[in-house]
């Protein structure tokens, strides 16, 4: 019986401290089976990850599935490149975008999609110390505001 809906399996949660996302694409991923079932145990971690195109295909690189716990000679190498799946229009695209600037393909997200193992992949632009301290100063800033306008509502002050 498939499963229904989206089941996260891991997140790059520094890629957004460290890029500004322009473009969010889902891809499809080409895996071998006791991957899959590494997945479905919970188990990846996309901190070191990225995409790079190779003659018209994308590939992500770095990601860390660990070795399925019941699987024999057939296991996988935890550190292997892994083929994206992309629509042909929508790899163009991201070929133009990333050869012509300082764009990077950026995995966000890892999850289960009705069944199927689904990549978030970004089209980002790293970004500047002083751009991070800005985005930290202006999100702390934001929380004050909110938290000030709670405060009011209650009638705390």
């Amino acid at each position: 019986m498939r499963e229904k809906g989206r089941k996260a399996i891991a997140t790059n949660r520094k890629a957004r401290h460290h890029y500004s996302i322009l473009d969010v694409y889902e891809a499809g991923i080409a895996l071998l089976g006791t991957e899959v079932k590494s997945l479905r145990e919970g188990k990846a971690s996309l901190a070191d990850s990225f995409a790079t195109v190779d003659d018209g295909e994308i590939w992500l690189r770095g990601l860390h599935i660990p070795e399925y716990t019941q699987g024999s000679w057939t296991n996988h190498a935890p550190r292997r490149n892994r083929k994206l799946l992309l629509h042909k229009r929508e790899i163009e695209r991201l070929v133009g975008k990333v050869k012509e600037g300082s764009l990077t393909l950026v995995p966000l997200s890892m999850y289960f999609s009705d069944g199927k193992v689904k990549v978030e992949l970004a089209l980002a632009k790293g970004k500047q110390d002083y751009d991070k301290r800005q985005d930290l100063a202006r999100r702390t800033a934001e929380r004050e505001v909110t938290r000030e306008m709670g405060r009011r509502i209650k009638g705390m002050r």
